[in-house]
């Protein structure tokens, strides 16, 4: 499909400057979204036969999608939007007065304290009126050719950043840049542990810190826009960009992403949410459609998002697949709808690296297109020129080019980007290029958090007899080549596109240049040689003979294995982006079994993109201690000697299900296009991803979402539930309509309304640690809905954490919204509480409850 759509006549590629080419009819692919009952967006059209899927909110009612959460059918073609003209009238900036303590005005450089039990809704309203009235300001005297500029990328690698807006007037241009993890090809920058790593530690604080410390680097680098995070879910348990995400349930993944799009914009630079929405793998991702019902896309996919709204973050980027049939930078329902109207994103769209499919993008609500042309080098653009002629021709509205680029200059407003804020320091494409790097180091101490995540991040599988944390064990031997650093060092395969030593990064885009890394052998042997132990090692991952003598006698073999992942566009291993299976790589489970033969204390230590099928070894009694350290970065091997000596008492948590069978999963990776030029991949497990499925199929996996040991032990105990009174006089009369059972209503910005997502309950109860050391606790909640909802057996909606010294008791609090308690009604269009009793557990994982509780009425 992609091959044709280039085909077509486009004019040539020149910013904002319009040629004597008419927009061609055939040009335009752009699509109504057809995701569910549909809202009236800010169009409405003025002279077309165009029968759009956008309706009125009067006729919501009448919505394509089930109350079920079935899979939606199956994909028979691309829907789009013709070529005619569009009128367009903005959606309105917020206006509900701000409410301390609970609904304080915010701005994003001071936002509220973190908590492990957030209470507090920041409002960003007056912040962003302020921008937008700035943004209009600075472009009151703007050409059409000026305003096109400020939403059309220079073209690929013509810029210093991966992607660019060219200076205008007083307006200094932008530099976006690359990754959720790191300041992409910038050196004396910090490689920070992956997203998936910070969501294992389910700690708010670590969440905030990280994003803080990603956002002081990006702007120290000079970078307007950090292309990160990402919350794609981890629907297919194989897909290859997982890592970079937060884990496989929308509450954890929603919460990682708010805390750390609050982190990155109080450093100073613009966060970008991506990507929205559904491209949950990397096989045919410009070329598949997914194919998903209203509900499931409102309660799993775009939750993370809508937090990301109520983060305040600048920017959302389109994805490449279809969402239903429509390309997702195409997607009226999605973006105008869904992203702008019903969760009142204020900042800008902007599109994945040539995810554009058309012009008329710009009706669907994309704002600006990256890296500007079509394809990398193209020289032709869907925006530039092209979006000149259509403002000039009628077909796009005035108003509508004044929305894109007032939205993307107030973003850079609203982080105060216009205050002597560093020019851009390096070259994202010449490492050479004396004259642009300046070699700026933005590292600081980061490297102590770093550090503090890789461990807190790790979790303890199994742990038999107390065999960790280690005490001076007299001899030990390190097994397999994840213990040691890369034979080339840590930058040896670009993009990180291989491993052949420990694995900290997965591959792709979302990478960056290690500093350094610091592999196992370095960090277990700084700690052995206090000790006094013997240290020997053997990084042969294919002599299974070797590896089993040299185990043979030592106090303790540590064996060390991984699996790797990343974007499509390498291939590793004949895993292209995805892994091809849930097996560990490098010959792992036979390295292991070989050395579980010869020494009856082997300590397995995982270093894995998600989750791994290790059902040939867990349970062989040789086994002793399971270590599963995940995506940790530049500190990865003190950060696993820290868990292993005890120096952290580990408190990670999983953050997907580990199942005994790859068939266990309710979504597999597709393959196959089966001969289709846009592949469908319906999502016919609705709502049950991940541990609900599981639980809804009474499917008992190897280790469930949630869990984790500690070197301590736990109790819970005192439950109790308060009602909370709602500080938002002014709609009294919504809440007790939802009391009631009735939906949200359709308008704009209902879905992260104050009255939804105050705090309404509050849940408390006491924790003590009945064990010998320091530890940190993680307790969960689960909604229980009723039958009446159709929901899953239990829903993850808070968590929190809590240190506690030995023998000592601690009140631990979970606050709960109408939100957390509500379901998507597809009829209505809004957020409703369901009929019937909720119920709720606190306990230490999905399937671990250790109290129970009842909402009250």
């Amino acid at each position: 499909m992609l091959s044709k759509l280039l085909s077509l006549s486009i004019i040539p590629f020149v910013l904002g400057v319009p040629t004597t080419l008419a927009p061609s009819a055939a040009t335009p692919s752009t699509p109504g979204g057809n995701v569910s009952a549909t809202v009236a967006g800010p169009y409405s059209l003025v002279t077309t036969s165009f029968n759009s899927s956008s309706t009125s909110a009067a006729s919501s009612a009448t919505s394509s999608a089930s109350a079920n959460t079935s899979g939606a059918s199956t994909t028979t073609g691309v829907i789009t939007i013709p070529l005619s003209s569009y009128s367009f009238t903005p959606y309105p900036t917020p206006t509900l007065n701000p409410c301390p303590p609970v609904y304080p005005a915010t701005d994003p450089l001071n936002p509220p304290s973190v908590s492990s039990d957030p209470q507090v809704v920041p409002d960003f309203a007056p912040a962003w009126a302020a921008a937008y009235q700035k943004a209009k300001n600075l472009i009151s005297d703007y050409t059409i050719e000026e305003k096109v500029n400020i939403t059309t990328g220079v073209g690929w690698a013509n810029g210093l950043c991966v992607g660019n807006i060219p200076p205008n007037k007083n307006f200094p241009g932008l530099c976006l840049e690359d990754s959720p993890l790191a300041v992409r090809f910038a050196d004396y920058a910090t490689a920070f542990p992956a997203g998936i790593q910070v969501a294992s530690t389910w700690n708010r604080a670590l969440m905030r810190a990280r994003g803080l410390a990603l956002g002081q680097e990006f702007k120290g680098k000079g970078v307007n826009i950090a292309l990160g995070p990402m919350m794609n879910m981890g629907r297919v348990a194989q897909g290859g960009r997982n890592w970079e995400g937060f884990g496989a349930d929308p509450f954890l993944t929603g919460e990682s992403a708010y805390e750390t799009i609050l982190g990155l914009q109080n450093g100073g630079v613009q966060a970008t949410a991506k990507h929205f929405i559904n491209n949950e793998q990397e096989h045919f991702r410009t070329s598949e459609s997914s194919n998903v019902d209203d509900r499931t896309q409102h309660e799993i996919y775009a939750h993370p998002f809508l937090r990301s709204v109520m983060a305040g973050v600048s920017s959302v980027m389109c994805s490449y697949n279809l969402i239903n049939e429509s390309y997702a930078c195409n997607n009226d329902k999605m973006l105008n709808d869904i992203l702008k109207r019903e969760y009142g994103f204020q900042g800008f769209v902007q599109s994945d690296w040539s995810a554009t499919m058309s012009t008329l993008s710009a009706v669907a609500g994309l704002d600006m297109t990256m890296p500007g042309d079509i394809t990398f080098d193209s020289g032709n653009s869907y925006f530039g020129g092209n979006l000149t002629d259509y403002v000039n021709d009628g077909y796009i509205s005035t108003a509508r080019l004044d929305d894109m680029v007032t939205r993307i200059i107030a973003a850079w407003y609203f982080l105060h980007q216009d205050e002597a804020y560093p020019a851009t320091n390096f070259n994202a494409f010449n490492s050479n290029d004396e004259v642009n790097n300046k070699h700026v180091n933005v590292q600081a101490d980061h490297y102590k958090l770093v550090r503090e995540i890789d461990a807190a991040g790790t979790v303890l599988l199994k742990n038999v007899n107390g065999a960790l944390p280690l005490n001076k064990p007299r001899n030990m031997v390190l097994i397999g080549s994840d213990a040691r650093p890369g034979k080339f060092g840590p930058n040896e395969f670009s993009d990180q596109g291989g491993s052949d030593g420990i694995l900290a990064m997965g591959w792709g885009s979302g990478t960056g240049y290690f500093p350094y890394l610091i592999s196992p052998l370095e960090g277990v042997q700084e700690r052995a040689r206090q000790d006094g132990s013997s240290v020997f090692w053997d990084f042969d991952d294919w002599n299974t003979v070797l590896a089993g003598d040299m185990a043979y006698g030592e106090a303790v073999a540590l064996v060390f294995t991984n699996s790797d992942s990343g974007e499509d566009y390498i291939t590793v291993d004949g895993n292209q982006g995805d892994r091809n299976n849930l097996t560990a790589w490098h010959n792992g489970d036979d390295l292991i079994l070989a050395v579980a033969a010869q020494n009856n204390n082997t300590i397995v230590v995982v270093n894995s993109v998600g989750p791994l099928i290790i059902e040939p070894w867990i349970e062989h009694p040789n086994i002793t201690a399971v270590v599963w350290a995940g995506i940790q970065g530049q500190e990865a091997g003190n950060g696993i000697a820290d868990i292993l000596y005890g120096a952290y008492n580990p408190s990670g948590r999983l953050p997907y299900t580990i199942a005994k069978d790859i068939a266990d999963y309710p979504a597999q990776l597709i393959t196959d296009d089966s001969g289709n030029e846009i592949v469908p991949i319906d999502y016919t497990e609705g709502l049950f991803i991940d541990y609900r499925h599981f639980d809804q199929a009474n499917i008992t996996p190897r280790f469930e979402f949630g869990f984790g040991l500690s070197y301590t032990t736990f109790t819970y105990s005192n439950l109790g539930v308060t009602p909370i009174q709602s500080s938002d006089t002014d709609q009294e009369g919504l809440i007790t309509a939802w009391e009631n059972g009735e939906a949200s209503p359709i308008a704009e910005g209902s879905s992260t309304a104050l009255w939804l997502h105050e705090p309404a309950f509050q849940v408390t109860f006491e924790v003590t640690n009945t064990g010998p050391v320091s530890g940190t606790e993680i307790p969960q909640l689960y909604i229980h809905f009723p039958s009446s909802a159709s929901e899953p057996p239990s829903v993850l909606r808070g968590f929190t954490n809590v240190e506690i010294s030995p023998n000592d008791t601690k009140q631990v609090s979970i606050t709960l919204s109408r939100y957390d308690l509500s379901i998507w009604d597809v009829v209505a269009q809004g957020w409703r509480k369901p009929d019937g009793q909720i119920s709720f557990s606190i306990g230490a994982s999905s399937r671990d409850f250790r109290l129970q509780g009842n909402i009250p009425a």
